[in-house]
This record gives structure tokens, C-alpha cells and sequence, in this order.
């Protein structure tokens, strides 16, 4: 049986591309640079807030705290701007939790942030846990936080999932041993990944999980 469902955030639970683009370009703009193509923003979106503004100013030579500074204070004001749940999350999230399996949002972007977008569309209460990239574990793929969730939790490696859109996600819970489902609607990409199971939407994942 299911025990403890881990979730990344962006491209998982949120889609928050639109608001991410905005950020990037936003800052870029300040810094008298060309706004990037959306996708591409997307395609650096990830591996946390830092390596998202390397990536963003690879093609600049301009002071990468300066960039850092301006992304997170424009950002951290237009988080919910455009910023919506996948369908079916709520109503999703709803019934895994009535089967009373823990739920945990394990994410890089910044915790403040994941916590204020979480509330701001009414699905915090869910979540046991939410672990940002600024908290004590180190980012995805490393597989710490989901560790010590499983930890705390007393849940068998059998009984844990790790449930995200990225590489990232797939590399940790497979670190951490535990299953993991892909969101193939999601931002991000396999990469050398084979997740367990693959699913087109998030209203997919109980049937994937029941009977286990």
C-alpha cells in the first residue's frame, strides 16, 4: 500500500511557466539584455533558482548577483500571477489524502515562495510537509529530503513514490529507492531517466498507485 506520495511543485502540481518567463525577462531587461523565447526560459527551469539565472545570463557578461537579486524581487511580488494548478490536482489530492496517505511537496524552488503559491491557490492544507530548495537538504536529484521524509514517516521504501516532471525528480527517488511516476504534461524532460510509470495527467496517479 501506498505510504508517503512525494510531489516536486513546478511543472508537477503548478504550472508557473508564464510567471518564470516574466521573471527571467523582467531581469534581463533591467540589465539592458534581449528577452529570451518562452520555451527556452522553460527548458532551464529545474534545477533551482541559481542555476535557472546562470543558464538565463550565459549569453551576458553582467554580475550574476545583481541578476540573481532582481529575478527573486520581481518574482517573490508575481508569484499567483499567472500561476495555476494542472487540472485535477485539488479534486486529486483530495482523494489521496482521504485514503490517508502522507502527502509531502519535496521542491528547489525557494520554500517561502512554494509555500505562499501552495496557499495562494488552496491546496497547502494537503501537504504534510512542503521542503523548499532553501531549507536544510540539498537540491534534487539529491535524495536526502526524501529520505528524511521517509524517516520521520516510519514508511517503507515499497510504500513511497516520488511524483514530478523532471530529471531531476526521477534521478532522486531512484536514489532514495523509492517508485516513481512522471508527469509527461509537465516542464521538464526525462533526460537518462526511466520512471515506473508515465502518466498524461494528474487525475492518473491513484489508479497508478492503488493496489500497492
Amino acid at each position: 500500500m501506498a505510504e508517503l506520495l512525494i510531489f516536486d511543485l513546478d511543472g508537477t502540481l503548478v504550472d508557473s511557466r508564464l510567471d518564470l518567463i516574466n521573471a527571467v525577462n523582467y531581469m534581463r531587461q533591467t540589465m539592458n539584455l534581449e528577452p529570451l523565447d518562452g520555451e527556452r526560459v522553460v527548458r532551464m527551469i529545474g534545477n533551482g533558482i541559481n542555476s535557472l539565472i546562470r543558464r538565463a545570463i550565459a549569453d551576458a557578461d553582467v554580475d550574476f548577483e545583481t541578476a540573481l537579486q532582481r529575478m527573486k524581487r520581481f518574482y517573490s511580488d508575481h508569484l499567483i500571477d499567472s500561476t495555476r494548478l494542472y487540472p485535477g490536482v485539488s479534486s486529486t489530492l483530495a482523494e489521496l489524502k482521504q485514503y490517508g496517505i502522507k502527502l509531502a511537496v519535496v521542491t528547489n524552488k525557494a520554500s517561502d515562495a512554494a509555500r505562499t503559491i501552495l496557499a495562494g491557490l488552496g491546496v497547502d492544507g494537503y501537504f504534510s510537509d512542503i521542503i523548499g530548495g532553501d531549507d536544510q537538504y540539498p537540491l534534487k536529484p539529491a535524495p536526502d529530503a526524501l529520505l528524511a521524509l521517509q524517516k520521520k514517516y516510519n514508511a517503507s521504501a515499497a510504500g513511497c513514490w516520488m511524483i514530478g516532471d523532471h530529471y531531476t525528480d526521477l534521478e532522486a527517488g531512484r536514489l532514495a529507492g523509492f517508485r516513481r511516476i512522471f508527469l509527461t504534461c509537465g516542464m521538464g524532460v526525462t533526460g537518462e531517466e526511466t520512471p515506473d510509470y508515465s502518466v498524461d495527467s494528474f487525475n492518473a496517479i491513484p489508479d497508478v498507485i492503488r493496489g500497492f
